[in-house]
């Protein structure tokens, strides 16, 4: 049975007398850092050569350069780019690791896919908020917290879920709940979003509104009614509360017949089959192993791919129509 974790699960006091060295200060490492720091915890930045310590001096955390907060501090909370935290590792960090060192990642990505292999003295930990950065701010401000994912990858201390739910309570997401699953279902999960869900999304969106553009109908209106209203996500964030099919039944009675009616048609077996295969080149490592090249070459197929989606016609009826809407 799936565990989920709640505020009092996790003990802040676990943290006392513990310098986190939060390694990053970008979208997730400021957010983090500062409900940390609210939380009662002490903290240093870890800053990439090139990060600029002007927003950390603002906010008022000591920093140092990374290979410094890693040589200080017992618990690592890792928050820099997957991409660029492999070479991070090894240059900056593993050279550092001590037996009561703690490694806390916020992604299961390169720890999942081998790019990173801790030794085995020290412990490895999850927290990934599914969430953006600027909302695990504004939640923990807030009082609402955010979900996350947990994970405890190597317990060499036989103490690391003690760490990972005071840190996550910290953090602000047991507020919500964090749920415990293993480091390579972060992993995989987090992909399969990206590469199955989204792009579907994108495809479903444009071809619709390829195709009313093309019967006549006119762009500030379709593109509104699409998605710039703002109503699917209402339904989102009331399934989020309540669940998908309580928030398809809010639609009136001819929307929700004409939801359900029309259901099988797209019950396409082909989508179905390529999610399958999506999620198969995920676990097998070979979107990893793709990446890694796409990086190591300087992002070719990437740049292309953006020149080509930025190319679309659809994208300047879209801005006109929120330019439009919103009255400029």
């Amino acid at each position: 049975m799936t565990v989920v974790y709640h505020e009092e699960d996790g003990n802040i006091d676990v943290l006392q007398g513990e310098t986190i060295g939060i390694i990053g200060y970008g979208n997730l490492g400021r957010p983090v850092a500062l409900n940390l720091r609210d939380s009662g915890v002490t903290v240093k930045i870890g800053l990439k050569a090139d990060e600029s310590p002007a927003i950390v001096e603002a906010d008022g955390f000591p920093f140092g350069d990374i290979e410094q907060v890693a040589r200080d501090s017992n618990i690592l909370f890792i928050l820099i780019p997957n991409e660029v935290m492999p070479q991070a590792y090894i240059d900056k960090i593993s050279p550092h690791l001590k037996r009561d060192t703690t490694l806390i990642f916020a992604s299961a990505y390169n720890v999942a896919f081998g790019y990173i292999e801790p030794p085995s003295f020290v412990d490895v930990g999850l927290i990934a908020p599914r969430t953006i950065g600027a909302a695990v701010r504004e939640r923990y401000l807030s009082g609402d917290g955010f979900y996350s994912f947990v994970a405890a990858g190597q317990d060499a201390s036989g103490n690391i879920w003690d760490t990972i739910l005071a840190l996550a309570k910290g953090i602000g997401s047991l507020n919500a709940g964090a749920v415990e699953i293993t480091m390579e279902q972060e992993a995989e999960l987090d992909l399969f979003i990206q590469q199955a869900i989204l792009p579907t999304f994108h495809h479903v969106m444009t071809t619709a509104a390829t195709l009313l553009l093309g019967k006549g109908y006119p762009p500030e209106a379709a593109i509104m009614d699409l998605y710039i209203s703002g109503e699917f996500n209402d339904y989102l964030e009331r399934a989020a509360t309540s669940g998908l099919l309580h928030a398809l039944r809010l639609s009136t009675l001819t929307g929700q017949f004409g939801i359900f009616s029309r259901l099988e048609r797209f019950n396409e077996l082909k989508l179905e089959r390529l999610m399958e295969i999506t999620l198969d080149e995920i676990r097998d490592g070979q979107f990893s192993k793709e990446w890694a090249k796409e990086y190591a070459d300087g992002y070719p197929r990437l740049r292309k791919l953006l020149k080509n989606q930025e190319g679309m016609d659809l994208w300047e009826l879209e801005q006109q129509t929120i330019d439009l809407l919103k009255g400029f």
